[in-house]
């Protein structure tokens, strides 16, 4: 059985029942079954029958999803709640063979449309062409598609009416207003809003506390926390009327902090702490916010480069007081730069598992609230972090801490 993040495998013992009346309406098909293997994916779910009892199926009222009958008894009474793990019956299609049963559920990227912010390289620039490839029409939010830089011209390039390349600094109320009218004045059918919302830009930078000035804790919380708060409350309208997503990419630093890098945690922190609240608030329109929170990708995205650290470095260093440089001194300073260029060079190449979380946050029937992409080892300490005590966390991870 395949163990692919975007399927979910489980045996289903024969339970919920339906109802004789609801059963009528579809016909009851009788179909040998004990057991139920279910595999959920994005687009298709298929039920793999098993066993040797005869039992129903028919089609559920479209709050219930699937259902099936079984004839014993003692299990009338009971309704098979496939509507989380098959999209709440959004099956478009209901094809039986002797052995299965699938369901279709519609290509959630006919006729929807996604924003995306950050295109210009990384993430964003990657995803936009992939959701593009799948039918979705994109809206790519550019920082220099104005000076026509080389991630915003790749996409112009493609030539196509479903990659539309737009400018947008999410730190501009002027642009941000402007991406909101372009959009509307684009779709096809406004009146049914936009399906996704990808806040994805960010920036990234590193110097631990005595060392980082306050403005740079101030510009980065303006890209990564306030460019997100400014670009959703943009947008909301038109996703609360197709009752869509908002997709956040936040970090395994939002989650879990580390030495150097306050200034990102902060705002990634609050991101998530966004992202929850407006979560709770959406349930009552339909829409579902979703955090993305991967790991270690800098190599695949290039937020944070060699050069760009050693200029950084430099700023650091000569931001600090003569006290500061006297008490940490210059060779701890640089051991501290040398750690962090390791960092960047010990990053994932491959982007693979977040556009596929990306993806599925934005296609799935049921999407998760959280998505962790990332290495086996990172995700453990994510835990560690997250759920012991705090100064057993830091003595396994923290250098010098203590019990």
């Amino acid at each position: 059985m395949s163990a692919k993040r975007d399927q979910r495998a489980l045996a289903l013992v024969i339970a919920p029942f339906l109802s004789e009346k609801v059963a009528g309406q579809a016909g009851a098909i009788h179909m040998n079954l004990v057991t139920l293997v279910m595999l959920v994916d994005p687009v298709e779910t298929r039920l793999q029958l098993l066993g040797q009892d005869s039992v129903q199926t028919g089609t559920c009222p479209p709050w219930l999803g699937a259902g099936i009958v079984p004839p014993e008894p003692w299990l009338q009474g009971w309704k098979l709640l496939l509507c989380y793990l098959a999209g709440a019956g959004s099956a478009s299609s209901i094809a039986i063979s002797d052995d299965a049963i699938s369901l279709s559920f519609p290509t959630q990227a006919e006729g929807k449309a996604v924003l995306i912010t950050g295109c210009d390289k990384g993430f964003g620039h990657a995803l936009a062409k992939r959701l593009h490839s799948k039918g979705f029409t994109v809206f790519a939010g550019c920082l220099q598609a104005d000076e026509n830089g080389d991630g915003a011209r790749e996409l112009k390039s493609m030539k196509s009416d479903r990659m539309q390349v737009l400018q947008m600094d999410v730190c501009s109320d002027l642009e941000v207003a402007q991406a909101v009218d372009f959009v509307k004045r684009t779709l096809k059918e406004p009146e049914e809003g936009l399906w996704g919302l990808v806040n994805n830009a960010g920036v990234s930078t590193f110097g631990e506390v005595e060392f980082a000035s306050l403005d740079n804790y101030k510009n980065v919380a303006e890209i990564n926390l306030w460019g997100t708060v400014r670009v959703t409350k943009a947008f909301l309208p038109l996703i609360r009327r197709a009752k869509g997503r908002v997709v956040n990419i936040t970090s395994m630093l939002g989650r879990m902090v580390s030495p150097s890098r306050s200034c990102y945690c902060i705002s990634k922190f609050g991101v998530a702490a966004f992202s929850d609240c407006l979560r709770q608030e959406m349930y009552r329109w339909g829409v579902r916010v979703i955090l993305v929170e991967p790991s270690n990708f800098v190599a695949a995205t290039g937020i944070l480069t060699a050069d760009g650290i050693d200029r950084q470095a430099e700023v650091l260093w000569h931001g600090a007081s003569d006290t500061v440089q006297e008490d940490y001194g210059r060779e701890y300073f640089t051991r501290h730069v040398a750690l962090m260029k390791s960092f960047i060079n010990s990053g994932l190449k491959d982007m693979s598992l977040v556009l596929n979380d990306i993806t599925d946050a934005l296609t799935s029937p049921c999407p998760k609230n959280r998505y962790n992409p990332m290495e086996t080892y990172w995700w453990v300490r994510l835990q560690v972090m997250t759920h012991l005590p705090t100064a057993i966390a830091d003595w396994l991870y923290i250098p010098g801490a203590t019990l």
